[in-house]
């Protein structure tokens, strides 16, 4: 069975376009696949993190997950820092990185948008060198991503491939492995940018914890395009959006939603997905309540004891190549 590996920071607002672009994937992939999924915490901190929001976001994000499907039975549930070869292997996979394969990375570019490379810090500008650890220390053979990704899963084929032209095979080279288009989720603020946990507007996401009322006015309050027609188009990419969110979750094609609207107002359309989205987030919500964190914690601890052999192994045969002494 090939292995799979993804995980997702505990900063920001975990919303409905992460669990329909990626969480929602991983809950089916964990039936065909070796499933590893992680918190990766290390990612959280390349941006400033308030301690106690940290261990609070990283306990909620593995709750999503449990939540969500991920079952630790089928699948290795653990947070990134509790398994030190991932630090150990990134700044091995540095000393292989070269500037300007990390300088063509586009979501570095938009992070620092606002203040430029200036006010970033390096581990900003270096964690697609720690993304590409966590993916090759497991062997991973598919990585399931969304567009935005797949550079990062190439700059990791890169390093892997320059690893094993230069001390002999070690490194598995994996593969992406696309998520549907129609679960890319933008911002109910700006249809042109991705929904965003670090939004600085709540009315750019439905956040998975939103009680009912949030998401009826958040929905209610999000953008759409001049008419009053219900259309599936590229023209009206505000209306596609909340379409492919109604979709999304009532399995509902495009078409078929365009045909229950048709004479129909936004008003009507708006209503109904807000019930579309509440119908999934109240039991999902439920679920997410009754796991303590106690059992969390145990659950993320024998998750890191599995994935632990794993990295040592691939550590020491990485460590022996290079020429450190064991």
């Amino acid at each position: 069975m090939a292995r799979i590996f993804s995980g997702v920071q505990p900063s920001g607002k975990l919303h409905i376009g992460n669990y329909l672009g990626a969480i929602k994937n991983w809950v089916k992939l964990q039936d065909s696949y070796e499933s590893i999924f992680c918190v990766v915490d290390m990612h959280a901190i390349t941006i400033p993190q308030d301690p106690k929001a940290l261990r609070k976001k990283t306990i909620e994000a593995a709750k999503i997950y449990l939540a969500a499907g991920i079952d630790p039975q089928k699948s290795v549930i653990f947070i990134q820092s509790h398994v030190k070869e991932h630090a150990e292997l990134t700044w091995i996979l540095n000393t292989v990185a070269k500037m300007p394969d990390l300088d063509k990375m586009t979501q570095f570019k938009d992070k620092t948008q606002k203040g430029g490379r200036e006010s970033a810090g390096v581990g900003l500008f270096d964690y697609p060198v720690l993304m590409a650890a966590d993916i090759l220390l497991y062997d991973t053979e598919v990585v399931p991503v969304g567009e935005d990704q797949v550079q990062h899963v190439e700059l990791t084929r890169t390093l892997g491939r320059k690893f094993n032209n230069k001390f002999g095979e070690t490194f598995v080279i994996p593969e992406p492995k696309l998520v549907k288009e129609a679960a890319r989720i933008m911002g109910l603020d700006d249809p042109s940018k991705k929904m965003s946990k670090s939004a600085t507007s709540e009315y750019n996401y439905i956040g998975l914890l939103d009680d009912a009322e949030t998401v009826k006015k958040k929905i209610k309050k999000a953008v759409t395009d001049s008419g009053n027609e219900i259309v599936y188009s590229d023209d009206k990419p505000a209306l596609k959006n909340l379409i492919n969110i109604y979709s999304a979750f009532s399995e509902k094609t495009s078409k078929e939603i365009e045909k229950m609207y048709a004479g129909r107002g936004y008003a009507d359309f708006k209503n109904d997905l807000s019930e579309e989205i509440i119908k999934f987030l109240e039991p999902f919500q439920k679920k997410f309540k009754d796991f303590s964190n106690e059992e969390v914690l145990k659950i993320l601890e024998e998750g890191a004891e599995k994935a632990r052999p794993l990295a040592e192994k691939k550590i020491k045969e990485v460590k022996e190549k290079i020429g450190f002494i064991m």
